[in-house]
């Protein structure tokens, strides 16, 4: 049975749910960082919010561990490379807050319009200064979105609900897609000339790193405002501060900062600035919806291998878990015989390629070239598995490529794995049978009708009279038991291929003595 420990405050009913799927599940939010990694060894899954740091040498002590979840947006709080590099799948809830995070934009938006935190402040002190809080209408002005992902189009959905003109920037966003969410795409150097009200809903990542820099600062409109509701890094607050001081810009309204909790910054000081401390989640509902998310997404994971949502691996749904696990396994077991077939020969691995042909040409690929990649370079690295695969083989230089063929072959559906190094391409190729058995179909462009076993003997030999008996005694004295039989050759007395599953692995010795046999080329035990 999986088991989960949930280390941060999260909703009851998210526990429930767990536990309803039946998932065993410990609740012990508070833990220090000690306390938590004497105890994480014990868990397959990890649920937290922001309050949790799960670091590099967390998840070192957790050899078990196969899923965090984040209940929330951002990952800032996770070390994703680490993870990733461990195998471990990290999920967050794009979309359970996406709707109070628009809002809060929106709020702080009207806040800085109608400076309304500073007219509440001056009206409870017993001020009535009416005159000095002269506001902007939002009708008629123009909205600049940095992002337009989920919460970058509800904010253009709002915006164009209140008649302002909405242009932005993303530079996955498509002509399209903007047409949707009612915005006119531009270069992000355009929208910083053009927008009064600047909203930011990108990622925080290398590349967006002071997307907001000084230079991007000091280019607004004078007059303009600048709302940041994303992530803190994305505003050079230094800058701000001196554009807000200098008189530049009208107002800014932050509900993230670049170093959390934020106690102090040159920001404070000034009128003209709305902060709140990262509330654009803060909602009874929005909190209630990603904890209810991220149990769901946790539980489907670890019980049926579905994968919504994960920061670093291909998703797979529910619904298209069951279809894709044969073809998954297939992948990974036709991928672990090329790697197995390299690693013998100790070369260097320049390209790795994926076709699919038939049925499988119209799934979800993605997964399956993950699962591919784990079972060629799980023999040559060690711990792989689909999620660190596609990095490590970016790490290492590999070229990875999938290829879909549309002409109706041999097998309904098939499934071949090429490795590419300097000296040679190689290949082998598969398909499902009966109610989804992986069955091998071809070595090298020879085919081999075979199944897999955890236990086989290849060899390549010279096709000639007497191999087989000599190679069947060599095996039999040995108390080498065979299991399975499968023969292939490319032509009469050309290149031959035996491949041999076995009860148990092979006993010591007897590898030496088939690579003597005559006529034998080469001889490797695989374990599958």
């Amino acid at each position: 049975m999986p088991r989960v420990l949930i280390s941060d405050k999260l909703s009851p009913a998210a526990i429930a749910i767990f536990k309803a799927r039946g998932i065993e599940t410990d609740f012990r939010p508070g833990l220090k960082p000690a306390e938590l990694r004497e105890i994480i060894g014990q868990y397959d899954g990890l649920a937290v919010r922001s309050a949790t740091k799960v670091t590099r040498e967390l998840l070192d002590a957790a050899p078990r561990l196969k899923v965090v979840g984040r209940a929330g947006i951002g990952v800032d709080n996770v070390d994703v490379s680490s993870a990733t590099a461990r195998g471990v799948v990290v999920m967050n809830t794009p979309f359970g807050n996406a709707i109070t995070t628009a809002e809060h934009a929106i709020a702080m938006m009207f806040a800085l319009a109608r400076q309304i935190p500073e007219a509440s402040a001056s009206t409870k002190a017993g001020k009535w200064e009416k005159n000095r809080f002269m506001g902007v209408e939002m009708t008629g002005k123009t909205l600049g979105l940095i992002g337009a992902g989920n919460i970058g189009g509800i904010v253009a959905d709002r915006a164009n609900g209140l008649r302002m003109k909405v242009i932005a920037y993303d530079p996955f966003l498509s002509e399209k897609r903007a047409l949707e969410i009612g915005a006119e795409k531009v270069e992000l150097d355009a929208l910083v000339a053009r927008a009064d009200i600047i909203s930011i809903h990108a990622p925080f990542t290398e590349q967006t790193r002071n997307i907001m820099n000084r230079e991007r600062i000091f280019a607004m409109k004078r007059g303009a405002r600048l709302v940041n509701c994303a992530r803190g890094g994305l505003v050079d607050e230094a800058a701000l501060a001196e554009a807000l001081a200098a008189g530049h810009l009208a107002g800014a309204a932050l509900d993230v900062f670049e170093t959390e909790p934020a106690t102090a910054s040159p920001l404070f000081a000034l009128e003209n600035v709305v902060c709140t401390p990262h509330l654009g989640a803060a909602t009874a509902e929005a909190q209630e919806n990603v904890a209810l998310q991220v149990a769901e997404q946790m539980s489907d994971f670890l019980l049926t291998g579905a994968v919504s949502n994960a920061i670093n691996m291909p998703s797979v749904s529910a619904e298209e878990a069951p279809r894709l696990k044969p073809y998954m396994e297939l992948a990974r077991l036709l991928g672990a015989l090329a790697g197995q077939l390299t690693a013998s020969q100790g070369d260097a691995v320049k390209a790795i390629r994926v076709e699919y042909e038939g049925a499988a040409a119209e799934l979800n690929r993605r997964p399956l070239t993950a699962a591919a990649l784990a079972g060629v370079l799980a023999p040559m690295m060690g711990a792989v598995n689909m999620v660190n695969a596609p990095s490590l083989a970016k790490e290492r230089g590999i070229e990875v490529a999938e290829t879909v063929l549309e002409r109706s072959g041999d097998y309904a559906t098939l499934l071949r794995v090429t490795i590419v190094t300097e000296a040679w391409t190689r290949s082998v190729a598969g398909t499902l049978v009966g109610t989804g058995k992986p069955r091998l179909v071809e070595i090298k462009g020879i085919a081999v009708e075979a199944e897999f076993a955890p236990h086989m003997l290849y060899v390549t030999n010279q096709d000639r009279p007497g191999f087989i008996g000599r190679f069947g005694t060599t095996l039999a004295e040995a108390g080498a038991n065979i299991a399975t039989f499968h023969l292939g050759r490319d032509a009469p007395g050309g290149d031959a291929i035996c491949l041999v599953g076995l009860d148990g692995p092979l006993p010591d010795g007897v590898l030496a003595q088939v690579r003597a046999l005559p006529l034998v080329v080469r001889a490797i035990p695989l374990a599958f």
